[in-house]
């Protein structure tokens, strides 16, 4: 009597692989099943981590868009409206006025950098290596969710697997205790092997709902992973053999020779040496900020005043003050008289004409020198150089970390492989002694403890075997991951 059979309900986790099977029983009909390959592009899509990831990515755009822009001069343009009050120089005239009038001054100023020292030439640098570190950081976000995803899916599977265990346990127990029941009534045995067979049952369907229970969390884990609304359903597509996976061979996969791949491949090696350009980039920016400044700047501006009497005209009177009979040049009995002024006539300049005659224009250089500022440009400049030295350990760091992994993952997979033979020929041993056991137990010829022990001995044979086996996949999985930088299940 066979309880389990791993050929016939092996599980192969391959996005290459055509002709994928039927959902599993367990899995209603209405069920959509995903395959990985489905779950990863969709995980891509809303995962929050990725989301993330892609906001910083374009913040890091816009930083660098904004220094570039930083090279076109500076243009504003401005306008003003006043009412003045008491005692103030009219702006047109240049004079004293006692009384309240409008203003307007219209203009427009521009300025330009013409020699900083490429300090900001080395700041656009600096940040375009920041933008270009933030597209490799997404690419590592991504890689990153890709593989839980894997993982997230292989355990999904490998749950499954482990409830139809449990629930084929739980069916032979159930057979075993009818059998018993019966050779009870009938006298054949004692009714102690039925109490041990209904003891047995109830760990059994504990066992069943702690698979179960597992179950679910996982997949709830999975929905997380793809940011799924967690009243979606959710069910693994399940592929054939899980013998037809191919898996290269370990010596293809050393710890040195995926190193020195990841050492090309990996995103975050990237991104370190890009950081490291970048503040490279930002110290020589941070330098050059330290010199003076050479610009240049110009404005157009005018102004216009509602204020009376402005321009006012005169028209004058003649008065006749007397007779010279004998004055040179004056013929005898002429009046002489004198102009006098007689009116005054107000008006205001027109608007246009005021901004016409009052038109300025200027253009200058400024070259300004930093003497004392506090020491804060000084002060910019070590913390350039103290970033550029803390990127450097940051990226020795991630380095040692990268191989840590990569030979902890070579080591857990060479321990998987070896765990999963064992394992394999546990189950061989454990069924051999379990189909012993039965013949035996039919027989009369062993007691329900030992046979209990037999059948929980093949049944924890049996699920550290299943659990091996995808532990072994996964590790190996991961290997390829790091000399990759894709999943190919």
């Amino acid at each position: 009597m066979k309880l389990f059979a791993p050929a016939s309900i092996g599980l192969c986790f391959s996005l290459l692989v055509a002709g994928v099977q039927p959902v599993a029983a367990q899995v209603a009909d209405s069920v959509r099943p995903w395959t990985l390959q489905e779950s990863v592009d969709y995980a891509m899509q809303h995962n929050i981590t990725i989301k993330q990831q892609d906001v910083q990515r374009r913040f890091a755009a816009l930083t660098l868009k904004q220094s570039q822009m930083q090279q076109v001069p500076n243009v504003a343009a401005a306008f003003s409206e006043n009412y003045n009050l008491g005692r103030t120089i009219d702006p047109t005239s240049n004079v004293f006025v006692n009384q309240g009038y409008l203003s307007t001054s219209p203009g427009l100023q521009a300025s330009a950098n013409i020699f900083n020292w490429f300090s900001l030439r080395n700041q656009i640098a600096g940040n375009r290596f920041e933008s270009r570190a933030n597209d490799m950081l997404l690419e590592k976000a991504k890689n990153d969710v890709a593989l839980n995803v894997a993982q997230a899916f292989l355990q999904i599977l490998l749950n499954d697997e482990q409830v139809n265990i449990s629930q084929n346990q739980l069916k032979l127990t159930q057979s075993q205790l009818e059998n018993t029941r019966k050779q009870v009534i009938a006298g054949a045995v004692p009714e102690s092997n039925q109490a041990d067979l209904e003891a047995q049952l109830a760990r059994d369907s504990s066992t069943l709902v702690s698979a179960q229970t597992t179950q679910i969390v996982s997949v709830i884990q999975m929905k997380a992973l793809l940011n799924l609304g967690f009243d979606q359903s959710y069910a693994p597509q399940v592929p054939g053999n899980i013998a037809d996976i191919p898996m290269p061979h370990l010596t293809e996969l050393a710890p040195e020779m995926v190193y020195s791949a990841a050492q090309a491949t990996y995103p975050l090696v990237k991104a370190d040496q890009l950081r490291i350009d970048e503040y490279q980039k930002l110290k020589k920016a941070a330098f050059g900020a330290m010199f003076p400044t050479l610009s240049v700047s110009g404005f157009l501006r005018s102004y216009y005043a509602h204020t009376p009497n402005q321009g006012d005209a005169l028209t004058y009177g003649y008065s006749v003050i007397g007779n010279v009979e004998t004055a040179p040049g004056v013929p005898n009995g002429a009046n002489v008289g004198a102009y006098y002024p007689k009116t005054f006539t107000s008006y205001y300049v027109p608007f246009k004409t005021q901004l016409s005659d009052n038109f300025q224009q200027g253009l200058g250089i400024t070259l300004n020198i930093p003497i004392l500022n506090g020491w804060q440009l000084r002060t910019n400049y070590n913390k350039a150089k103290l970033n550029l030295e803390n990127q450097k350990l940051t990226t020795d760091l991630d380095n040692q970390k990268l191989k840590q992994d990569i030979y902890t993952a070579y080591a857990n997979a060479v321990g998987s492989l070896q765990k999963y033979n064992a394992a394999s020929r546990s189950v061989e041993a454990s069924q051999r002694a379990f189909d012993f056991a039965s013949k035996r137990y039919e027989l009369g010829l062993m007691n329900t403890i030992d046979y209990i022990t037999t059948q929980s001995n093949l049944f924890r044979a049996q699920i550290d075997k299943v659990s091996a086996l995808y532990d072994y996949i996964f590790k190996m999985k991961l290997l390829e991951f790091y000399r990759d930088q894709h999943i190919t299940l």
